[in-house]
């Protein structure tokens, strides 16, 4: 950026709401940003160009989001030079019909527009109202500026790093098809790449992302186009990426029970830096409710995968996402549910109450707990996970694990950091450590929600 574009340089300010795979796609629009001349508010109030990222997997995501652009219609009006945009899986399902409702609204972009946010953004300045919501199955919405200089991002020493998108499997419950398209996967020589640059930037772990992380490649691989595509197997990908100098840690989120092959479980037991965390949804513990769901498994058959899962590394951690109240899920199948969570042990779970969403299969099939028995059973089942949880937690109880530093932790008592350790647990540790430093920890003490340790020694020296 030359000196004339440094004095005039706006300010941005970006809400995010949703999974990882947003969280990324937050980033990523940051990073354009600062390609094109903007940088980072201080506050929303100072900002000249708000953006929220939305998300629609459940309605009080997106009730949440109408509300707030009734409320951001002041801040609009209180300067001529603000901008406001949406994007996301809301604006990828309404489009214009966002400008239509909110007046002040200035642009909506959907999940494939992110390169176009820059220029709409100046459009908008203009006086241009537009909405961009086209899908596209080119892979140039993968190729993106390489990160700026100013912009260091939010991982201390961690990326997410997107590895394809979209989804076939049309669960009846959700919407992700319509708003994140059909699967496409990145060739793995630019995912290598884009790896490798983070790495000479000090970047020690990574999650790879994906709406079904582990598919990727299949549709190649199927239709033999592997090497025209340029993508491999998802556990040989995992492999390729162990082996970038640097990378100490890698993740991946969420995969798909049905897509583990025995080369994805041999990697567990053999990639050091696979870390022993699976984050594997099941849903439900019911099989007629997973057959409602469409998920195209049944519980036995998703334990066997938990159980290869074990047999290839016996400590590793098992998280899940699970529903309640699905339509004819009776007071049996929950049962079911609360005795699958028994039989995994999960170490920590997402569960929510099913939440019917436009154009999902799910709104056809009636027949919904009603409102006070589905609450009921979210509380029965999260009580549950609490136990599980704090018994996981207990057994860990004088361990040693190596945490990443992620900041300052809210707890009280004095001065203390957080930061995650290779089972993906919360770890706090009294004291002081830079963000991005890897350091030697003693678990002494277990809560419900995280563990409490004491640091030993750093491993490295460096923070990211």
């Amino acid at each position: 950026m030359n000196e004339a574009q440094e004095e005039t340089k706006r300010t941005y300010w970006v809400r995010t709401f949703g999974c990882q795979m947003n969280l990324h796609d937050s980033e990523k629009i940051e990073n354009l940003l600062h390609h094109n001349g903007f940088r980072p508010a201080a506050a929303q109030d100072e900002a000249e160009l708000v953006l929220i990222n939305t998300c629609s997997i459940r309605e009080k995501a997106e009730n949440r989001l109408y509300t707030d652009l009734g409320l951001l219609r002041d801040w609009k009006s209180a300067s001529p030079n603000r901008v406001l945009g949406v994007g996301g899986c809301v604006a990828q399902q309404e489009g214009d019909a966002l400008l239509r409702r909110f007046s002040h609204l200035d642009f909506v972009f959907g999940t494939h527009n992110l390169r176009l946010v820059p220029t709409m953004a100046d459009a908008a300045r203009r006086g241009q109202r537009s909405a961009r919501t086209e899908e596209h199955a080119s892979l140039d919405r993968f190729e993106l500026p390489a990160r700026h200089p100013d912009f260091a991002g939010r991982g201390n020493g961690h990326a997410f790093v997107t590895v394809m998108e979209g989804c076939d499997m049309f669960c009846t419950f959700c919407i992700v098809p319509r708003t994140r398209g059909r699967e496409i996967s990145r060739p793995a020589a630019s995912i290598v790449e884009e790896v490798a640059n983070l790495a000479r930037r000090g970047v020690r772990e990574i999650t790879l992302l994906g709406q079904t992380v582990n598919a990727y490649g299949r549709h190649d691989a199927r239709r033999s186009q592997s090497e025209a595509a340029g993508t491999v197997p998802f556990a040989a990908l995992v492999r390729q990426l162990s082996a970038v100098p640097g990378i100490e840690r890698i993740r991946y989120t969420s995969p798909h029970p049905i897509f583990f092959d025995a080369d994805l479980v041999a990697a567990h037991a053999e990639v050091e830096a696979l870390c022993p965390h699976v984050h594997l949804p099941v849903q439900s513990g019911s099989d007629a409710v997973l057959a409602q769901m469409r998920r195209r498994y049944t519980c036995e058959e998703y334990l066997r995968r938990v159980d290869a899962l074990r047999a290839a590394r016996p400590d590793i951690a098992i998280t899940t996402d699970l529903i309640v109240g699905f339509p004819g899920e009776t007071d049996t199948d929950f049962r079911a549910t609360l005795d699958l969570m028994q039989r995994v042990g999960f170490v920590d779970s997402f569960s929510f109450k099913y939440s019917p969403r436009p154009g999902t299969q799910a709104v056809e099939l009636g027949d919904v707990p009603p409102p006070d028995v589905a609450q009921a059973r979210l509380a029965e089942l999260q009580e549950l996970q609490r136990e599980l949880t704090l018994a996981h937690h207990r057994a860990r109880v004088g361990q040693e694990t190596v945490v990443r530093v992620e900041g300052e932790s809210h707890r009280r008592g004095g001065k203390s950091v957080y930061g995650r350790d290779p089972y993906h647990r919360v770890v706090n540790i009294p004291g002081e450590l830079a963000p991005g430093l890897f350091a030697e920890v003693r678990i002494v003490e277990a809560t419900p929600h995280s563990l409490i340790g004491e640091a030993i020694s750093p491993k490295t020296a460096a923070a990211a």
